[in-house]
């Protein structure tokens, strides 16, 4: 197993504990954050403005819990991670699961044992058709 994938296990070992920002070793000081769909897409840059965004989408849910679900490793840079996601929106309603069955993705760029870049997808299939692969 590589580098790059030993830490993107490690970060989301802490994200499927409840533990999205405590520590911010893993990150560059430079990261950024592309949501690139879903009801909000956006972008934020350094830890900070990141945290901020994803804890306010967080608190949006009730019961939310991320649990990775596959690992694959694209290249030397990236990592792809298919997510389950769980929880109950609270202006809504709508569980997450009814959501393409909860399933979204993470690509993980990397660059020097860092993350410098993650582009996250409410829909897992668009994430695949981005990155021409096939389910």
């Amino acid at each position: 197993m590589s580098e790059n994938l030993d830490l993107v296990r490690s970060i989301f070992a802490d994200w499927e504990r409840g533990d999205f920002f405590s520590s911010g070793e893993w990150a560059d000081p430079e990261i950024e954050l592309v949501q690139a769909d879903g009801p909000e897409p956006s972008r934020a840059t350094g830890l900070a403005e990141i945290a901020a965004a994803w804890l306010k989408r967080l608190n949006d849910f009730t019961d939310i819990r991320v649990e990775a679900e596959e690992y694959r490793e694209l290249d030397d840079t990236q990592v792809l991670v298919v997510v389950r996601n769980s929880g109950i929106a609270k202006t809504s309603g709508i569980d997450l699961k009814q959501i393409g069955g909860g399933r979204s993705a993470l690509v993980v760029g990397l660059r020097d044992g860092k993350v410098a870049r993650l582009v996250a997808y409410f829909d897992r299939d668009r994430a695949l058709a981005d990155l021409g692969l096939e389910e």
